[in-house]
């Protein structure tokens, strides 16, 4: 079988799969039933200051979306409403017991060095494995000047993780908020900072809906509601576009990445470790699926990489960011048409009305008596493929990729206004 043991800024797990800091990894039975199941680690739920943080009830709200339940998922929850030493002795009785599995201690405190400097000390003594800082909570704690209020700013990003690097013998794995522009200036400031691997991302500021009988933002919380932290399946996409600018990204070369968004299946695995995730973590599948998801993932993803001839994860990591490039890098003269299967259409002409309604009128229907079917007209088709993803039919509409007669770019175009200015300039 592949070998899917995992060291990630030196630290070690028997496979990628940690859970997220979040609920499932609030206490110490939640953890050794984790352990249980077979995860490779967790990110212990964000630790501060004493005394703790009071949450709110309710504190979920979710996103359904033709018929998948929890599409997506929105939080107000805070980090631990449990004291500190609670937290601290629970950590260091699981990492005694569990010494092969990776053990990481979120923390999030005030803006201020002697804060870190306090709480650092105290979680070493754990045996913890390192440390997670959190520049990602978007609701609640920053208001209170924490989380997203930190990793907005690139330079409070470098700053605390400097401080922590320079109290702390630990790894400093920082957590990135996607609540921004540009993912690349909190990340190219924590490994200014010296941190030792970034994960992303965490949680997307949203309202996930509307109570339109108490008229208030969901979950309602005794008749008003408040934003929230939006993870899920709904924000793979997402995720993956930010842990591949931050992977290929030349001043980040080298940082490890632990990847985190969505992540559900063993398929999702692979895609976020193509993209140049060294490690992963996950939450929402394990909150609605429970622990044991992850033989699942750990099954698959290993079957897989044994079918695709990858020995090790190293083989497969990063395996797609050569090909990730920018817009004006793809070749414009590559073409595709859609090509229906006759066999397996049933007639239901969804491509038609997409194509004749929203896109080039490419689908032409056809009647022969009491029949019709749906033809490409090939010489109008662009080859979006729009009509594809509509179609209810599996594999039913492809894509043929069209003869190439050579390569060009947008930078080689004629039509390129930049091109022109270049050359009139020269």
């Amino acid at each position: 079988m592949a070998d899917l043991r995992t060291i990630l800024a030196g630290i070690r797990s028997p496979n990628p799969f940690w859970l997220a800091s979040a609920p499932p990894t609030d206490k110490e039975y939640n953890v050794r039933r984790a352990f249980q199941a077979g995860w490779g680690g967790v990110v212990w739920k964000t630790l501060g200051e004493d005394p703790p943080v009071v949450n709110v009830s309710s504190r979920y709200g979710a996103v359904s979306y033709n018929g998948t339940r929890m599409a997506g998922l929105n939080n107000i929850e805070l980090i631990s409403d449990r004291p500190l030493a609670t937290n601290l002795a629970e950590i260091r009785s699981v990492k005694r017991d569990y010494p092969d599995r990776a053990v990481v201690v979120s923390l999030m405190v005030p803006c201020q060095e002697e804060s870190w400097k306090a709480i650092l000390p105290l979680v070493e003594d754990t045996g913890a494995d390192g440390i997670e800082l959190n520049f990602g909570c978007p609701h609640g704690m920053s208001e209170r000047n924490m989380g997203s209020a930190v990793g907005q700013v690139p330079e409070y990003v470098e700053m605390v993780t400097r401080w922590c690097k320079q109290y702390t013998r630990m790894p400093v794995i920082v957590k990135l908020t996607p609540n921004i522009t540009n993912i690349l200036a909190p990340a190219r400031a924590a490994r200014r900072g010296g941190a030792d691997a970034v994960s992303l991302i965490n949680t997307i500021q949203s309202i996930v809906g509307v109570d339109l009988d108490a008229m208030a933002p969901m979950p309602v919380v005794g008749g008003q509601g408040t934003h929230g932290g939006y993870c899920g399946p709904a924000v793979k996409p997402i995720a993956l576009r930010m842990l591949g600018d931050v992977a290929r990204d030349p001043e980040m070369a080298g940082l490890p990445i632990s990847g985190i968004g969505g992540i559900s299946s063993w398929r999702d695995a692979a895609e976020f470790l193509a993209m140049g995730a060294t490690g992963l973590q996950v939450c929402t599948a394990a909150m609605h699926y429970g622990f044991k998801i992850v033989e699942d993932m750990i099954d698959g993803l290993s079957n897989w990489m044994d079918e695709k001839g990858y020995a090790a994860l190293d083989d497969l990591r990063g395996q797609a960011l050569p090909r990730y490039v920018h817009w004006n890098q793809l070749n414009l003269k590559f073409r595709t048409i859609a090509s229906i299967d006759q066999d397996a259409c049933i007639k239901c002409g969804l491509c038609h009305i997409a194509c004749e309604d929203t896109s080039h009128q490419a689908i032409a229907k056809i009647r022969s008596g009491d029949e019709r079917r749906y033809e490409v007209i090939d010489e109008e088709c662009v080859g979006c493929n729009l009509c594809a993803h509509v179609c209810p039919v599996d594999d039913c509409i492809t894509m043929m990729p069209q003869p190439v007669d050579g390569v060009q770019t947008w930078a080689e175009h004629p039509n390129n206004p930049t091109r022109g200015q270049m050359a009139d300039a020269g």
